[in-house]
């Protein structure tokens, strides 16, 4: 019996999330576009900054990003690495606090402001709540984070249209799981005057029944759920012991292992 972990869910071997940073009024364009396609992702966000000029409002947070995922920038987007551990701690802590009163759920990712940070930083995320960071070094690839605070995105939304097509020519039935990572500003749109690249990247990746849509925090979540999964010796047996629904591959075939269940495969 050949066993792999290498399924998003509803055994899908496809995902796609997108990251944007600042909390800037042009969000407000740019989650509209996606919504449109059923694509999802995670916004940080500089609590900060609310009510200022091209900066959303604290009163429009929780609608605007409903069914995407509030995530932390820092208060007011510091070089976190030339900042007292204090004044890292602050900054997210007090981030955290104003983006959980808006969204009512707790915040627990962020990017780092200017993709910048030093292992002193990496090392205090933790104990401050946080369980992903996303940086700004692209690497290209679909592969999963080796640290998930240390998380490199596939690309800036510049080489999106190139790279969703590389993606989406991949074979869906991949020995590994394949995530496409997009991060960027969505003032950029605006500034570059190419607002119609995001929709042709949205028309394109969107709506598809073979990737999984998701946020940042999911993938995290869901990853960590499939490496819960405990076996026997003989991986005949398996018991999923978390709250979420997990799909794995058995000879080639998906298999769900739904949350608190236990199963024996081959049956």
């Amino acid at each position: 019996m050949n066993v792999k972990l290498n399924l998003f869910p509803g055994g899908l071997a496809k995902a796609l999330t997108l990251s944007y940073d600042d909390g800037r009024d042009h969000d407000r364009r740019q989650v509209e576009i996606m919504n449109r396609y059923g694509i999802r992702g995670s916004f940080h966000l500089n609590s900060g900054f609310f009510g200022r000029e091209r900066y959303i409002t604290a009163e429009e947070v929780a609608t605007l990003f409903r069914g995407h995922e509030v995530s932390a920038h820092t208060s007011t987007h510091p070089f976190l690495e030339m900042t007292p551990r204090e004044g890292v701690a602050t900054q997210l802590l007090e981030d955290r606090a104003k983006l959980e009163a808006l969204c009512g759920y707790p915040v627990r990712g962020m990017s780092y402001p200017f993709g910048t940070y030093n292992q002193e930083v990496l090392a205090a995320l933790p104990a401050l709540g946080i369980e992903y960071s996303r940086t700004t070094r692209s690497h290209g690839g679909f592969h999963l984070p080796e640290n998930w605070l240390e998380w490199h995105p596939t690309c800036h939304h510049r080489d999106m249209l190139k790279t969703g097509e590389d993606f989406l020519n991949l074979e869906q039935r991949h020995p590994r799981m394949l995530l496409f990572y997009l991060w960027g500003h969505s003032y950029e749109f605006e500034n570059n005057n190419n607002w119609e690249e995001l929709e042709q990247f949205c028309a394109m990746m969107g709506n598809r029944q073979e990737i999984w849509y998701a946020t940042n925090i999911e993938i995290v979540d869901y990853i960590r759920a499939v490496k819960s999964l405990r076996f026997s010796v003989s991986q005949t047996i398996v018991y999923n012991p978390t709250a979420t629904d997990v799909w794995i591959s058995v000879d080639g075939a998906p298999v769900k292992i739904t949350a608190g269940q236990q199963i024996r495969l081959g049956e």
